[in-house]
């Protein structure tokens, strides 16, 4: 996916709203920006989520049993109408 953004007056961006929630980060939460060859800029989310999951359904937590995460994504996704739910 590509997202073309302007620079403001102080060099700024914003990060689409749709990006933010995929990242999971909101404001005042950090990210990391990695400069990578041929002048690639990558920002991501300081905390991966999909390892903060993991690691936290693997823990002794309150929980008790492991968590469906790709189903929870399914429901949230068709909740918001991102349309990438379940075939019937």
């Amino acid at each position: 996916m590509e997202i073309k953004r302007r620079l403001g007056k102080k060099g700024q961006i914003v990060i689409p709203k749709i990006v933010r929630e995929f990242l999971a980060i909101e404001p005042g939460d950090e990210v990391i920006i990695e400069i990578r060859e041929g002048g690639e800029v990558v920002i991501r989310s300081r905390i991966d989520p999909v390892r903060f999951v993991d690691e936290f359904c693997s823990s002794n937590n309150k929980l008790g049993k492991m968590i469906d995460v790709e189903r929870l994504i399914e429901e949230e996704g068709e909740e918001r109408g991102y349309g990438y739910g379940r075939s019937i």
